[in-house]
């Protein structure tokens, strides 16, 4: 009897040493996109996401509705036809159109604001906290001023230096955008640098550059990637502000315009249009939330399965 629960055990043992051996032999992305694959809810944000993504393609390669065409009357509500789903505004045109290009105009924003502040916060970040002395104090004074200001007064003056529309909002919030990551990223590398295994490779004669991006980089690298969810997140958010007080999008369909002309609508009992911007709204927001945590837990190498 004790022989054969010996086997039994032996096989079991024999049978979980492959999948332990393959966890401790994968790379940090393989364990992240394991880790990932096991959260289903997770996976439904990041097809939501992607799915706005797909529309901002879609409208750049010219095969989204033109949103300015007339497909019925002023302000008819909501009904079964596609274009009519969410109704009309007031010159008949449709709303799931607008909401559509205005999709294309936030995620565009989203991705160029964090293309140019995710780079910068690692990158001013990484150089303050691995060499300190007189470059930590010049990035910590840059961001001190940037931070003394308050944000939407800030981009509001850069908005009207550069001139108001959709490149001069980028240009605005990637500039203040990587403050809160580069404090951040100053830290960890700090943390980082004294550390053994830091030590040990430069001891080896490996150079700066290549302790800094090579060994530190990858073990602070998920607070680059939550915090891309969370600029996306404000530079949506920012866009709608923005163009709703005037100095945002000028031309075009976009969220902001839509809430902006939500507030008279509102008065005389229209509600589709807000209704349909809004839910447009928190739907990428959340799921960005969801996909910014979720990614942020797969991708942090101090976290075990």
């Amino acid at each position: 009897m004790k022989s054969t629960e010996a086997t039994t055990d032996a096989k079991n043992i024999d049978q979980t040493k492959p999948e332990a051996q393959q966890q401790e032999g994968e790379s940090l992305g393989q364990r992240a996109i394991r880790r990932l694959m096991k959260r289903k809810f997770t996976l439904i944000c990041f097809g939501i996401v992607m799915s706005y993504v797909l529309i901002a393609i879609l409208g750049y390669v010219g095969l989204l509705p033109d949103f300015q065409a007339r497909v019925g009357e002023s302000y008819e509500a909501p009904s079964l036809a596609i274009a009519k789903i969410l109704g009309t505004d007031v010159f008949g045109r449709s709303i799931l159109y607008k909401i559509l290009v205005g999709t294309q105009t936030a995620m565009t924003i989203g991705v160029l604001v964090t293309l140019i502040s995710i780079p910068l916060g690692i990158l001013f970040g990484s150089l303050a906290g691995f060499y300190g002395g007189k470059v930590d104090a010049a990035v910590m004074w840059v961001y001190t001023v940037l931070s003394s200001i308050p944000n939407i007064l800030l981009l509001i003056g850069i908005s009207y230096a550069l001139g108001r529309g959709l490149a001069s909002i980028c240009v605005a919030m990637g500039a203040v955008g990587w403050v809160g990551l580069c404090r951040l990223i100053r830290g960890e590398v700090m943390k980082h640098k004294n550390l053994e295994y830091v030590l040990a490779v430069r001891l080896l004669g490996a150079s700066d550059m290549r302790i800094m991006f090579r060994h530190i980089l990858p073990n602070v690298v998920h607070l680059g990637i939550i915090s891309a969810s969370l600029t996306m997140l404000g530079a949506i958010k920012f866009e709608v502000i923005l163009t709703y007080i005037g100095v945002g999008i000028q031309n075009g369909a976009s969220w902001g315009t839509m809430v902006a002309d939500a507030g008279g609508e509102l008065i005389n009992g229209i509600w589709w249009p807000l209704l349909g911007v809004s839910f447009a709204m928190f739907l990428i927001l959340y799921a960005l939330n969801v996909v910014g945590d979720a990614l942020r837990d797969a991708l942090d190498p101090k976290l075990v399965d």
